[in-house]
């Protein structure tokens, strides 16, 4: 395209006051420009404001591109069109790499979706761990929290695997029902014991959705609430006399210590005792597996550490701008986790202890509920090589690990 008279004296004029690399910054500008224009004139089929038979879209203005080069910055104008689109050739390359970008970032989060839907049906779960942490995420221009809802799990040859996590508003029962209903159609099955905190929306899901699995309320928690019936002088004499409880020897010892415990407050704290009574069932669910699982199973230890990193990543993000993004981000600190148990296992619970959760039963006797895969075994469920040091071997059909997105700590002082 022709310039204009006025066009060529005030591109003179940046020319003359331009020093040597502002002057090819400028040129190289106006000639791209130039181009750009004329490829948009034989794409419309007409110039400005000219009327042929070969029009075939009517110009709309443009909109602002700025085109790193050598140079330096070039800002560029790109016309629009009524119809249609339009964007020159001459940037398609660079168009190009920003595709390649963008398909090798969706390539680095399709681990993650994988992640959250692989199956979990080649081993059973005996034990399972649920909590919840609380991100800040911007939903309809506002700042809110969000609930961020893990899963971890003890295989039945002893080592630990993620099972997965779900981003929602909050910690209702519905929310926990469809949560929970996502393991089961993953594959989870074998669950004895149900590891939780006391929020009603997750107990009621558990007993609805985890049928068959017994429910243990985390040990740590109960003296908490105990804390807002007394004074602050008692706490730590009543937390320490509850915890008697946990230190039992035997299984019988255990169930019958809640009495005891309730007839030594009860005098002069009856709330506490009331309390004590009425969670004596979820308190001491432990006691019916092997004592040699007590201390794993009455805390919530396989998620702190999960927890915390989540704290401390998110920690850097401080708002994140979507749920997707919250959800994005867990899963890799999650999926993380799960890749350093699997590539370096070590057996959380003692090797020769979990064959009494799984008795052997005759095959004309009906299975225990919720124990038994959907599709039958081929394998034994147990192949992990003796190590030093209480080291495991990889399981025979363990889900594989993840390449998770790399996950940079913060820089010093954030």
């Amino acid at each position: 395209m022709a310039l204009s008279q006025s066009d060529l004296v005030r591109l003179l004029e940046s020319l003359r006051s331009s020093d040597g690399i502002e002057l090819v910054r400028s040129v190289a500008e106006r000639m791209l420009q130039e181009l750009i224009e004329a490829e948009a004139t034989a794409h419309i089929g007409a110039e400005w404001n000219e009327h042929t038979a070969s029009r075939t879209a009517l110009r709309n203005g443009h909109r602002d591109k700025v085109l790193t080069t050598l140079a330096g910055d070039l800002d560029l104008a790109i016309p629009k069109v009524r119809t249609g689109s339009f964007f020159p050739s001459l940037l398609e390359r660079r168009r190009r790499i920003d595709q390649a970008l963008y398909a090798v970032i969706m390539d680095a989060y399709e681990p993650l979706t994988a992640f959250r839907a692989c199956p979990l049906d080649h081993t059973r779960f005996p034990y399972v761990y649920l909590d919840a942490t609380y991100c800040k995420v911007r939903v309809n221009h506002q700042i809110v929290f969000q609930a961020v809802v893990i899963a971890t799990g003890i295989t039945e040859d002893g080592g630990r695997e993620a099972l997965g996590l779900m981003v929602g508003d909050n910690e209702t029962a519905a929310f926990w029902r469809e949560f929970l209903r996502s393991l089961r159609e993953r594959g989870l099955t074998g669950v004895r014991l149900v590891i939780t905190d006391n929020h009603s929306g997750l107990v009621a899901a558990v007993r609805k959705v985890m049928l068959g699995a017994a429910w243990q309320r985390y040990r740590v928690h109960f003296p908490r609430n105990v804390f807002g019936v007394i004074d602050k002088e008692s706490g730590e004499m009543v937390a320490a006399t509850i915890r008697t409880v946990f230190g039992q020897p035997t299984a019988d010892l255990v169930r019958t210590q809640p009495d005891t415990v309730a007839d030594m407050l009860g005098g002069q704290f009856p709330k506490v005792r009331a309390m004590l009574l009425d969670a004596k069932e979820d308190l001491t669910a432990f006691a019916d597996f092997p004592p040699r699982h007590w201390k794993k199973i009455q805390s919530t230890n396989p998620l702190e550490r999960i927890n915390r990193e989540i704290k401390r990543r998110t920690g850097v993000v401080q708002v994140f701008p979507n749920p997707p993004a919250l959800e994005r981000l867990t899963t890799a600190v999650l999926c993380e986790m799960h890749d350093e148990w699997i590539a370096f296992p070590r057996r959380y619970l003692p090797e020769g202890s979990m064959d009494k959760l799984y008795p052997e039963l005759p095959e004309s006797a009906p299975a225990l509920p919720n124990t038994r895969s959907p599709t039958p075994r081929t394998s034994t469920p147990v192949d992990r090589p003796h190590h030093d040091k209480g080291t495991i071997g990889q399981p025979v059909q363990a889900r594989p690990a993840h390449a998770a997105l790399p996950l940079h700590s913060p820089p010093p002082g954030r």
